[in-house]
């Protein structure tokens, strides 16, 4: 890994753990153990950290999806498994996070809007065509009002005027509502499927924590 890799990987973990505004570039070089001056010499400001760390976020995450969308992959476990890999990054996130982006860095935010449209979406409304057409997703839904529901309850999980920390964690929020909205689009034959799912993921639970 070179100097400007590391600089990039430690600044993102910053920026998951405490937010954006909240780290300086005297804190990320005394991450790296680098003179600020010297990350000057790879980026021009901080503004130009966050959006390399978000591109960089942006383009991991692509991978991830693309490999949860195998062919051998019914579209609610892919569902299931595309949110609980959700669950697992923002366990690592801090909720300040998108807040400060949408806020302060226009362009980073920007390139998250750009890559929730023409990816996340199309991603989510492939899944949903995909169930359909296995009769495990009703027929009646709208493909594309459905498809950014699912996004927009993603996000919303990160309001905390809606939310409150102090309410209910974060993991629980999503969790809810990706129960709430799985079980409005699927059929009898869906909910069979997915109640094994769910019985199958249970078993798994308790026999990791034995």
């Amino acid at each position: 890994m070179d100097l400007k890799e590391r600089i990039l990987t430690e600044a993102e973990a910053l920026f998951w753990k405490y937010g954006i505004r909240s780290i300086t570039m005297d804190d990320i070089a005394r991450q790296v153990n680098i003179s600020k001056k010297t990350i000057y010499q790879h980026f021009i400001d901080k503004e130009d950290i966050v959006y390399q760390v978000i591109s960089n976020y942006t383009d991991r995450d692509k991978i991830i999806v693309d490999y949860n969308k195998k062919p051998t992959i019914d579209p609610i476990k892919e569902l299931l498994t595309m949110s609980e890999t959700l669950r697992d990054q923002l366990a690592k996130i801090n909720p300040a996070l998108l807040i400060d982006l949408q806020r302060h860095y226009p362009r980073a935010w920007q390139l998250c809007q750009e890559y929730k449209e023409k990816y996340v979406l199309e991603a989510i409304r492939q899944n949903l065509k995909q169930g359909v057409f296995q009769n495990v997703y009703r027929s009646e839904i709208d493909i594309d009002i459905m498809a950014r529901l699912r996004m927009e309850l993603v996000q919303l999980a990160f309001n905390d005027q809606v939310f409150p920390l102090s309410y209910s964690s974060m993991f629980n929020v999503q969790a809810q509502l990706l129960q709430h909205f799985i079980r409005g689009i699927l059929t009898e034959k869906g909910f069979s499927i997915y109640n094994q799912l769910l019985i199958q993921y249970a078993n798994e639970s308790t026999s990791i924590s034995k």
